[in-house]
């Protein structure tokens, strides 16, 4: 694996680990050059070209890239780990790839995203439910807390 910093050719691995409950290999590398740590991820490459149908019709070839910032950007100033991120995308991702379907209208990823950070965290859960949802008002908002408080009880 060649440096991201300084393009040395050659990188030494220090830890070696499965995440995404054994679906992807997580590697903690480190160039003996300019001694800068990094992480990289191994995981199988699906062969099949996913489709994603946007409400207005346009498709769009699955990004999990795309998919991690959102999941990120919800998370913003939030203590949760990257990995738990990643692990998210992969469920989310293995969920699409089983369904089977070629073409996955936009809803079902973002309910599939929704779901997740609900597991994760309450507060990017909404975060990310006001963007998807496109709340338009404070009700709006204040509703969906509702929602998330007398399904989980008081712990909200």
């Amino acid at each position: 694996m060649r440096c991201p910093k300084c393009k040395a050719p050659e990188t030494r691995v220090l830890e070696t680990r499965t995440v995404s409950e054994g679906r992807v290999v997580r590697r903690r590398r480190e160039c003996p050059r300019c001694l800068r740590r990094f992480t990289t991820y191994e995981r199988l490459e699906e062969p099949q070209v996913m489709w994603i149908v946007k409400k207005s019709g346009q498709r769009e070839a699955f990004d999990r890239d795309k998919l991690l910032k959102g999941l990120a950007r919800a998370c913003e100033k939030l203590s949760i780990p990257m990995e738990q991120l990643e692990n998210a995308v992969s469920s989310i991702e293995e969920k699409l790839y089983e369904s089977g379907q070629n073409e996955i209208p936009s809803q079902v990823v973002g309910d599939l995203a929704m779901e997740e950070l609900r597991k994760l965290h309450k507060v990017a859960y909404v975060r990310f439910a006001s963007v998807y949802r496109e709340f338009t008002d404070v009700s709006s908002f204040i509703d969906e807390v509702r929602r998330l408080h007398e399904e989980r009880g008081n712990d909200v």
